[in-house]
C-alpha cells in the first residue's frame, strides 16, 4: 500500500508546473507565482489525508491556488507601489508588446474576475468547473466572465490606440 507522502510527491512531481502557470496568469510574476505555488503545496500537504480521497484533487489544488492568490492580493494591496513604466525587458516585437499589454490589462482586473479569466480561458476550464473551484455560481461565472472580457477588450482598445 502507498503512503500519502508518495502519492503527494507523484501529485507534486506531474502538476507542479500546471499550478504555477496558473499562478503567473493570476499574479503577473513568476516569482510570486512560485510563492503562491508553494504556498498552495503546503497547504496541500497538510490537508492531504484528505485531499486525496477528493475525486478531483486538480480542481481542489486549483481552488486553493486562487484563494490563496486572492487572499495575498488583499494583504498586498496596501503594500504595493504602482509604476506607470515597465522596466526595459531587453526584448522587442509586436509579440512582446501584445504580451506586455495583456498582462498590464489583466492587473487591472480584480483578483476574482483574473481568477475566472485564468481558468475558464488558460486551464479551459468549464463554467461549471470553474465554479465549484471558485466556490460561486455558474451565472456568476458567466457574468463575471463577460465584465472581465468587456474590461479587457477596453483596456486593451485604449492601448493599441496610445501606442498609435
Amino acid at each position: 500500500m502507498r503512503s500519502g507522502t508518495e502519492d503527494f510527491r507523484e501529485f507534486v512531481s506531474a502538476r507542479q508546473g500546471a499550478l504555477r502557470r496558473t499562478a503567473y496568469l493570476l499574479c503577473g510574476d513568476w516569482h510570486q507565482a512560485q510563492d503562491l505555488t508553494q504556498q498552495t503545496l503546503a497547504k496541500l500537504f497538510v490537508a492531504w489525508s484528505r485531499v486525496r480521497a477528493v475525486e478531483a484533487v486538480d480542481s481542489y489544488a486549483r481552488q486553493v491556488l486562487v484563494r490563496t492568490y486572492i487572499d495575498e492580493s488583499r494583504k498586498r494591496r496596501n503594500h504595493e507601489l504602482v509604476t506607470a513604466e515597465l522596466p526595459d525587458s531587453g526584448t522587442e516585437g509586436p509579440e512582446i508588446e501584445t504580451r506586455l499589454a495583456l498582462m498590464e490589462a489583466l492587473k487591472q482586473l480584480s483578483p476574482r474576475q483574473r481568477a475566472v479569466v485564468a481558468l475558464r480561458f488558460w486551464d479551459d476550464m468549464s463554467v461549471e468547473a470553474t465554479a465549484e473551484a471558485l466556490g460561486m455560481k455558474a451565472n456568476t461565472v458567466k457574468s463575471d466572465t463577460a465584465r472581465a472580457l468587456a474590461k479587457l477588450k477596453g483596456l486593451l482598445d485604449s492601448s493599441v490606440h496610445q501606442a498609435v
